[in-house]
């Protein structure tokens, strides 16, 4: 059993739903994401979602577009990352990280080179938006014989017939996109997504993690009510952006507090 999987088992026995907080490796500065990654955990994050910074995030809105523009002004590659992640294992071997990112640096290093690579840093998952679920089988048995767990987004649009495709190439939890439309754009329509994640459920045993409108505390309730997982990534990263190197740990420690608490009264 994974470390992701054998995460959810413990909260399902506990009748808790997962935190997954997302930030953007090397944003503010490189400097500061191991110490970000720590106030994570020691304020409720379950899982950490590491976003590899990338020059044309398609996926995602202004907000995590300008923490990835940050960060590569400090040239923080898919390298750089994985050195985080073995920094952050030196003293945690216990959370869940799950690296989210696009195609192109995968493909750059090479898949089986970054498997490896990913298994060495002790990554847990893996969230590569951009490849198409019929177009990776062998990828995602690249990362299964290393003990990680390929993890596939779902999309209000998705057809049912893919559903089925894509929760079979998946393994650790399906993240179900809120919205149509990139990180950060729109309200979320809990009575829909309630909706989505029901039927989803119909067709996999999987875990079902829902992000991309979650805005605040009662939001984060919200979704804590319906889903497996509430992802945090817009907001956490607004957070960063918004503090100076003095106050950035503690802003993005307040904020975790109060997701926490809305997660857990849910």
């Amino acid at each position: 059993m994974s470390r992701i999987q054998s995460t959810f088992a413990t909260l399902k026995q506990q009748g808790k739903t997962a935190l997954i907080p997302y930030i953007t490796a090397g944003d503010p500065h490189p400097k500061h994401t191991v110490n970000l990654m720590h106030t994570l955990v020691k304020h409720g994050a379950d899982m950490i979602e590491l976003g590899v910074p990338f020059s044309d995030p398609m996926a995602d809105g202004p907000v995590i577009q300008r923490a990835s523009e940050r960060a590569l002004v400090h040239k923080v590659g898919l390298t750089a990352v994985l050195e985080m992640v073995k920094e952050f294992r030196q003293t945690n071997q216990t959370t869940p990280i799950i690296l989210m990112g696009y195609a192109n640096p995968v493909e750059a290093m090479g898949t089986i080179v970054f498997a490896d690579r990913a298994k060495d840093a002790d990554v847990d998952g893996v969230i590569t938006v951009d490849y198409p679920p019929e177009e990776c089988g062998d990828y995602v048995k690249e990362l299964r014989a290393r003990g990680i767990d390929p993890v596939f987004l779902l999309s209000p649009t998705t057809d049912p017939k893919r559903v089925e495709l894509i929760v079979n190439q998946a393994s650790g939890f399906v993240y179900y996109v809120s919205l149509k439309g990139v990180t950060g754009a729109a309200n979320l329509d809990i009575t829909e997504v309630s909706g989505r994640v029901a039927s989803i459920r119909k067709q996999t045993d999987l875990p079902v993690g829902v992000g991309f409108g979650i805005r605040d505390a009662a939001t984060a309730k919200a979704t804590a009510a319906i889903a497996d997982a509430v992802v945090v990534g817009s907001r956490m990263v607004q957070a960063i952006e918004a503090s100076d190197e003095s106050d950035l740990q503690s802003n993005v420690a307040t904020l975790m507090d109060e997701l926490r608490a809305a997660v857990d009264a849910a």
